[in-house]
């Protein structure tokens, strides 16, 4: 009898994993992240910098430095992760061209992996980076959306 109660809640378990769901930042797609453990991430860079500079970039979490990277105008550089099993994944970045050095948290559980977000899930996170301010990309088509930069 127990044999049958837990497959049954193993069942059910993993059918509440799998449904997918509608994530605002990806319009009419449906997807199931931000409810998926140990979600895909692909979060791209790109140098949009409006003085042509180029872009030094530095990104890490705390298990991982991903390296400088030296951006031109218009080229990206990207990378790819999983989500932790506590949502609490985050990489942040420098960013640096001539005559200013910023930080930005470029991925966050809390605001890019979680379904209560108001600015909605991102499984390809794409980020343009310009003077003002850092800006996420949003799939369905809207507005880009522009973060300040962090302290």
């Amino acid at each position: 009898m127990a044999s049958s109660t837990n497959n049954h809640f193993t069942f059910l378990l993993l059918s509440f994993l799998f449904i997918p769901k509608k994530s605002s930042s990806l319009g009419n797609h449906s997807s199931i992240d931000g409810i998926l453990l140990f979600s895909p991430k692909h979060v791209v860079i790109y140098n949009t910098l409006t003085t042509r500079a180029t872009l030094v970039v530095h990104c890490m979490n705390k298990e991982k430095d991903l390296g400088i990277k030296k951006l031109p105008i218009g080229a990206s550089f990207d990378f790819r992760f999983h989500v932790n099993f506590r949502k609490t994944t985050t990489y942040n970045c420098t960013f640096e061209w001539p005559g200013s050095k910023e930080k930005f948290d470029i991925f966050r559980a809390d605001r890019d992996d979680s379904a209560t977000s108001p600015i909605g899930v991102c499984r390809e996170c794409i980020w343009y980076i310009y003077e003002p301010a850092p800006c996420r990309e949003k799939r369905d088509g809207g507005h880009s959306i522009c973060f300040s930069w962090d302290p």
